[in-house]
């Protein structure tokens, strides 16, 4: 999996990236997409004490939270970058909510959705090239560096 560093950050350029919710989609060969969050997101809550996933079954809309996350400096949502119904969420987050900060992009992902409209949901994000520059861009504005426990995978 090929993959850049920006500022410590891990940015995989085979996922499809909506920069401003942190948030990544793997498309499967199923016709359903995984989610979860960014290398970048997981820095900046540090690390993750609790993950509460919705239900499957449930149709969420693109940018409506598909999960709560919770760490020491932050407890908000993971929005959903596309519209669909969850099939299956990450039954590993209620055992270990740290493996969001350990494997971002493996282990930690959140959910499975089967997608709505998936063309037109991943033509709003950025992905290989164009999602590291976008990476970029935000990483320096806000001035991250990322950070990750002990553990941590490193993208392959």
């Amino acid at each position: 999996m090929a993959y850049e560093k920006v500022n410590e950050c891990y940015i995989v350029k085979d996922l499809y990236y909506a920069v401003e919710d942190n948030t990544w989609v793997r498309v499967n060969d199923d016709g359903t997409v995984t989610i979860g969050m960014t290398d970048v997101a997981q820095s900046l809550a540090g690390p993750i004490l609790h993950a509460k996933a919705k239900k499957p079954g449930m149709h969420r809309k693109k940018g409506k939270p598909i999960a709560t996350v919770e760490s020491g400096k932050w407890v908000g949502p993971v929005k959903s970058p596309v519209s669909g119904e969850i099939v299956e969420i990450n039954e590993e987050l209620a055992k270990d909510a740290r493996v969001l900060n350990k494997s971002p992009y493996y282990k930690g992902w959140i959910i499975k959705m089967k997608p709505d409209n998936l063309e037109a949901d991943l033509a709003d994000l950025v992905t290989g090239d164009a999602a590291v520059e976008a990476y970029r861009a935000k990483i320096e504005k806000d001035g991250v560096t990322c950070t990750h426990i002990e553990g941590t995978e490193e993208p392959a």
